[in-house]
């Protein structure tokens, strides 16, 4: 993978990168996704954002081997500490990350949310985590899709900040509301894997000496939602 060619889970994460944006994207490793976006004249302006020294190194090293230093601004900082005000961002993209993880990041900087317009988040496990963090903060799904690669998994959620009120169920937080109307072989075979995981996890905790008889109780019910789903 390089600039000119995303993966199929990054490409499908830049298909939602509006026309013209000024992204940030979050732990951005070598830039590809702001790289490819820059390349093709999608975005006007990007600030590839990485906590680790290694991977920012790799970043500022792609962008100044592409002469992209006048459309992206590599940053060595934490979550969305990269985001300067004359930045003037209005799209943020975080993927790869797990979903608490990627929830942790919004929540410490919402003011940094400020003019932004749409995030476009891709955890690699975890999406509940994302819904529960955008509907308490008013942001509403716009999109959802589910893809595999590499025998992996991902999800992407697309959200905006809404005025006007709105809710999801437990079932949409922790499906997906547009996943949960799409009939797509990735979704079934997500849920089935984790309905696996979860017997393996009721068993052995039916072993101990002491069973935790509420735990047990509450993956039962998780199954029987999951069961329902995919029916």
């Amino acid at each position: 993978m390089d600039a000119n060619h995303l993966s199929l889970r990054l490409a499908r994460v830049a298909s939602y990168v509006p026309k013209g944006a000024r992204m940030a994207d979050i732990g951005s490793d070598h830039a590809y996704l702001p790289a490819h976006l820059a390349l093709n004249g999608q975005i006007e302006y990007a600030v590839a954002g990485e906590v680790v020294k290694g991977p920012f190194e790799n970043a500022a090293h792609e962008i100044k081997q592409l002469q992209l230093d006048n459309v992206i601004q590599p940053r060595l900082a934490d979550g969305l500490a990269a985001i300067q005000a004359d930045d003037r961002i209005d799209t943020i993209t975080i993927a790869g990350m797990g979903g608490t993880l990627i929830a942790k990041i919004l929540a410490a900087d919402t003011q940094k949310l400020a003019g932004v317009k749409r995030l476009i988040l891709q955890p690699n496990v975890g999406g509940e985590r994302v819904r529960e963090w955008l509907l308490a903060n008013q942001w509403q799904i716009m999109a959802e899709e589910v893809l595999e690669e590499d025998d992996h998994i991902y999800e992407i959620i697309v959200a905006e900040p809404s005025i006007v009120p709105f809710t999801y169920n437990d079932r949409e937080l922790k499906f997906g509301p547009f996943l949960l109307k799409q009939d797509q072989p990735a979704f079934r075979k997500e849920w089935l894997a984790e309905l696996e995981r979860e017997q393996v996890a009721i068993e052995q905790m039916k072993k101990a000496a002491h069973p935790p008889v509420a735990k047990i109780k509450e993956f039962e019910r998780e199954m029987q939602m999951i069961n329902e789903v995919i029916k």
